[in-house]
């Protein structure tokens, strides 16, 4: 039975319009041209629900009472009738603001409106380390106390005292040392045959280690010792083997066998065994000096090349007949003379990178990974060693060395607590937003604060020399701001890569070497000249014209970063920040010429208008409770 019997509808002929033919058709209440009609209309409607979408597609339920407005679901964004326009407008890009002209108004926009916006947003350049790291290594270094604990040769462990540490009475090690000299010592690693990667490189077999610690924390001499150890080893070796091959010739001869191979003697002239990198010239002769004492004792041949030397001194250091041990050298420097002699490289037992964050950077990275490569064949131990261990250097050293051995210190990107850290807006009266003068009064307050000579008691009662060292961000500053300063009464010297090397070197040594005691001689004829009892008075040159007070017992450095990486400034107990440090890192480097050798001492920065006061808040807060910075 079909559809239309079920419908129980009565059937009568009809005949169609388009074929005139019967056809059986339901009975349809409408009849002549309204069905015509009707049929047309629907016809129509059908054919425009086949291309257009439902009203509710959009709706997450049919069953949904939510406004039009408040849909959502995968099609919310389908078939608008109304256009969303915000009644407040999204804040621009700061890109858009430049375009724009209106960069001057963006910085204060972005800080209020943007809640994700962090005071330490810069400390993101360094990487951190966890603080369960930290105390399993506080644990592991809280045993040793003493040098004694080291396997060091007897004549170098002697020597440690009276060379490196003179007139210290109770040596202790460093946390660094503690746990980078016995690691250094030890030649754990197995042995490995070379295997060869995708495209031609070859990986060598040399041990790789990092060494981190904080500023001031002796990072020299804890590769030092195992270096010159190393160098003092290899030496005894070379003696050992020298004399059973004499033994070996002489017991030939006695059974009268004659050996017609001819031996050529190698001569180990620029045929360095250990080359240490630093960055700059000022480190070289830093660097040198701590090689060069302890060689009084231990005897061994080093020496220190850099650019501010001749090129026949350069010839005579590092061609002497009698060969050499340790170079100390800058990359640059090294990398040109090793083009022209291929054997400079080819006895190198130990690299070190000193201030490896610097050598690992853009301008350094092409010639260290040069040399290094250059080292590989024969190198047994790559040292690299840092005051921090900056994002882009633990990139590298992940791409590069990921086998490296990473020495952390439990302070490391810390600055010691007793570091004080103090601020002066210099927006407030009577300053006005003039940071010269501010940076004046500073040094004139600390100048004449009550500070008097106690390192001798001939010397009771007579002002302290006092050495300040003011650091600028931006280079033309440095001089700028020395000449403004000595107009005001104050002996201020800019320190800068627009002067000569001999000059920088003179004016370093001023404040980087302790004053040695006054002798018998110098305190009687002191005396004798000042008839004043005890004191001696300070001899300072007369003031110019035009200058109406004249601050004595006190000298002042300007300069930038040039001074603030590696340099050991011991006499320092101040240091004044011009500028606002760009990043963490400056923070660290640049506070860090304080607290040395457990010293104190005492910062001062300079607040401007424009400068980032939630961040050195942060800092100086951190500083109080001893934590790192990142």
């Amino acid at each position: 039975m079909n559809r239309i019997g079920r419908l129980s509808l009565p059937l009568r002929p009809q005949v169609c319009l388009l074929c005139q033919t019967q056809a059986p058709r339901t009975v349809s209440p409408l009849s002549g041209w309204q069905a015509i009609r009707s049929m047309g209309n629907l016809r129509q409607r059908r054919q425009a629900a086949r291309m257009t979408l439902s009203k509710d597609v959009a709706k997450s339920s049919l069953k949904s009472s939510r406004p039009r407005n408040e849909r959502s679901g995968p099609f919310a964004g389908m078939n608008q009738t109304t256009a969303r326009i915000r009644e407040t407008s999204r804040p621009r890009s700061q890109a858009a603001l430049k375009r724009s002209g209106d960069s001057d108004k963006a910085p204060a926009a972005r800080k209020e409106e943007s809640p994700l916006y962090k005071a330490l947003k810069m400390q993101t350049t360094l990487s951190p380390v966890a603080y369960a790291r930290r105390n399993a290594v506080k644990e592991k270094i809280a045993e040793i106390t003493s040098f004694d604990q080291f396997n060091l040769l007897p004549v170098v462990r002697n020597s440690i005292s009276p060379q490196a540490l003179p007139g210290l009475v109770d040596v202790v090690p460093t946390p660094i040392q503690r746990l980078a000299i016995p690691t250094l010592l030890n030649d754990s690693l197995p042995q490995k045959k070379p295997q060869k990667k995708k495209g031609d490189d070859v990986q060598h077999n040399y041990e790789q280690y990092l060494l981190a610690a904080e500023t001031g924390s002796g990072k020299t001499l804890a590769y030092l010792l195992p270096l010159i150890d190393a160098v003092k080893r290899l030496d005894i070796e070379q003696q050992e083997q020298e004399r059973k091959e004499a033994e070996e010739l002489a017991e030939k001869e006695k059974r009268g066998e004659i050996d017609i191979t001819p031996k050529v003697a190698q001569s180990n002239a620029a045929r360095p065994r250990a080359i240490i990198l630093v960055p700059t010239t000022e480190l070289t002769e830093q660097v040198d000096a701590k090689v060069r004492a302890f060689a009084h004792t231990v005897k061994y041949r080093t020496g220190a090349i850099a650019s501010n030397l001749t090129a026949r001194r350069i010839q005579n250091i590092l061609f002497k007949p009698t060969g050499i041990d340790i170079l100390v050298a800058t990359p640059h420097l090294l990398s040109v003379i090793a083009k022209t002699e291929p054997y400079l490289l080819s006895r190198v037992s130990h690299l070190v990178l000193d201030e490896a964050d610097s050598l690992m950077d853009r301008s350094f990275y092409s010639t260290s990974n040069e040399i290094i490569a250059k080292c590989a064949p024969s190198l047994r131990k790559l040292i690299l060693c840092s005051a921090t261990i900056p994002r882009s250097l633990d990139n590298v050293l992940r791409k590069n060395f990921p086998d490296i051995r990473r020495l952390t210190t439990p302070n490391l990107h810390a600055i010691p607590r007793r570091v004080q850290l103090g601020v002066v807006d210099i927006q407030r009266d009577p300053y006005r937003g003039n940071r010269n003068l501010a940076c004046a009064d500073v040094i004139w307050s600390i100048g004449k604060a009550g500070d008097t000579e106690s390192r001798h008691p001939f010397l009771a009662g007579t002002p302290k020399m006092k050495k300040i060292i003011v650091f600028v961000n931006k280079r033309e500053e440095a001089e700028e701001l020395s000449q403004f300063l000595r107009t005001r009464g104050v002996d201020s010297r800019a320190l800068s890569r627009d002067s000569s090397t001999r000059r920088n070197t003179n004016l370093l040594e001023e404040f980087t070497e302790s004053p040695a005691p006054p002798t018998a001689d110098e305190i009687m004829l002191a005396r004798q000249k000042s008839g004043q009892g005890n004191a001696i008075p300070f001899v300072f040159n007369p003031p110019k014209k035009g200058i109406d007070r004249v601050l004595r017992n006190t000298r002042v450095l300007v300069t930038t970063d040039l001074a603030s990486r590696g340099i050991d400034t011991l006499p320092v107990k101040t240091v004044i920040l011009y500028d606002v440090p760009h990043n963490t890192i400056d923070f660290i480097h640049r506070l860090g010429r304080l607290g040395r050798m457990g010293k104190r001492g005492r910062a001062v920065v300079l607040v401007g208008k424009n400068d980032r006061k939630d961040v050195v808040k942060e800092v100086r807060e951190g500083m109080f409770r001893g934590q790192a910075l990142i």
